[in-house]
């Protein structure tokens, strides 16, 4: 099982590229960046853990944050955890995922999802009630754009003739798709149109990874985004399949974020009985 670093990019705290140096030396294999354009000042959808972090609208536009951990490293995978599709266009989201893809020789992940906060979503014009199958739409569609020459897509909420949209990705046929989220349909999702499920980490995702297993007809792996500094919990993620455990970094100086690496750091050593 590897490990990795969820992270939210903010004005105010470690940049995006230092911190992905950081975690490449460290020896860390993906750092994962979150997505927010805004957050509205009116706060109706209630945040489920209190009082909603100021992080969550500080944060750098998604693709300028991952485009500097990119350059600034040489072997760490860079990915989103995770792209809110449903508040973006497809074909300009495409082209993002496409450019980061080749810039950074292939280490990009896309980690997708629709998001919780329903006035955001509708601030870019998608209504809550149909943002799964406009997730699914538009993720289908960007899966057109990278694989042909001539794209084209209809549905209920993507349509377009054929275009041409350049470079592709480096990774073929396009980066790995990382699905998110733990509601009752997103094995669904994953099935459909995911190559892994990025859940953040509750005790039900066990019992949600047997049944994602026992239901897929390909190879379909799963990734753990906020896992806890617990050795005891990284040994039952390896043993569930998990290829992947990553845990969120606190927004801040370079000080703070090194202090929260020593901790995961520790209970990785834990786990892998290399603990002095």
């Amino acid at each position: 099982m590897d490990f990795g670093v969820g992270y939210f990019p903010t004005h105010n705290a470690m940049g995006p590229g230092p911190l992905a140096r950081l975690v490449e030396e460290r020896g860390h294999s993906a750092l994962f960046f979150a997505e927010h354009t805004h957050i509205p000042a009116a706060r109706e959808t209630p945040y489920e853990r209190g009082e909603l972090p100021q992080r969550y609208w500080h944060t750098y536009d998604l693709f300028v944050a991952l485009t500097a951990a990119a350059a600034a490293t040489g072997r760490l995978r860079v990915g989103s955890g995770i792209c809110l599709v449903i508040e973006r266009d497809p074909i300009i989201t495409a082209k993002e995922v496409a450019s980061l893809d080749q810039l950074s020789g292939g280490r990009f992940e896309f980690g997708v999802g629709a998001g919780w906060n329903r006035e955001e979503m509708r601030n870019h014009g998608t209504d809550p009630r149909v943002r799964m199958s406009v997730l699914r739409e538009r993720v289908e569609a960007m899966k057109a754009i990278w694989a042909e020459e001539e794209a084209s897509y209809h549905g209920k909420y993507v349509d377009f003739d054929r275009i041409w949209s350049w470079p592709k990705p480096a990774q073929r046929p396009h980066p790995p798709i990382l699905v998110g989220g733990t509601g009752p349909t997103v094995l669904d999702r994953v099935l459909a149109f995911g190559d892994a499920w990025f859940p953040n980490y509750d005790e039900s995702i066990f019992d949600r990874i047997k049944e994602l297993q026992a239901k897929a007809e390909r190879p379909v792996d799963v990734h753990v985004l906020s896992a806890p500094a617990d050795p005891a919990v990284l040994e039952r993620l390896h043993a569930a399949g998990v290829v992947r455990a990553s845990r969120w970094m606190p927004s801040g100086p370079r000080a703070t974020v090194e202090r929260a690496l020593d901790e995961w750091e520790h209970a990785i050593a834990v786990f892998a009985g290399e603990a002095s």
